[in-house]
């Protein structure tokens, strides 16, 4: 993994262990306040730690695709996410990782994905390369 890959994994790394300590203690102390945007907060925790552990394992067969695939994941909720706390705030009483868009955070939930899938992108495991070679060569 090039220094770039390194980066991004310890990025979601410091993310996945940010959104589960703050998701638990949300859950625990004041879950009543706002179920949804911490019931929300504890998936982007999930997300963050499948995608972090996808990443690592990227080069090996089948993780490449799950990287992909909590990655697009993780973008989609932080849209969907982001426009519903723009719409109803009120069921967003609290700043959470996928409110209105990661503003709370600096938008890196919203970065961090699209940075992610660019680098996807750009370092196919060999295996996942010859596939592609393979299908232009077919068509």
């Amino acid at each position: 993994m090039t220094g770039i890959g390194r980066v991004l994994v310890i990025v979601y790394a410091v993310m996945a262990l940010a959104a589960t300590g703050r998701s638990f203690v949300q859950i625990v102390r004041r879950f009543d306040e706002a179920p949804l945007a911490y019931s929300l907060s504890a998936v982007a925790a999930l997300v963050y730690i499948l995608a972090t552990l996808a990443l690592v394992l990227a080069r090996r067969r089948g993780w490449y695709t799950v990287a992909w695939v909590a990655i697009v994941f993780e973008l989609t909720g932080v849209v969907i996410i982001g426009a519903l706390s723009l719409l109803h705030p009120e069921l967003f009483l609290h700043d959470t990782v996928w409110s209105l868009f990661g503003r709370g955070y600096l938008f890196i939930p919203l970065v961090l994905p699209v940075f992610g899938i660019w680098w996807l992108r750009t370092h196919r495991p060999a295996a996942a390369e010859g596939l592609v070679e393979r299908a232009e060569v077919k068509a």
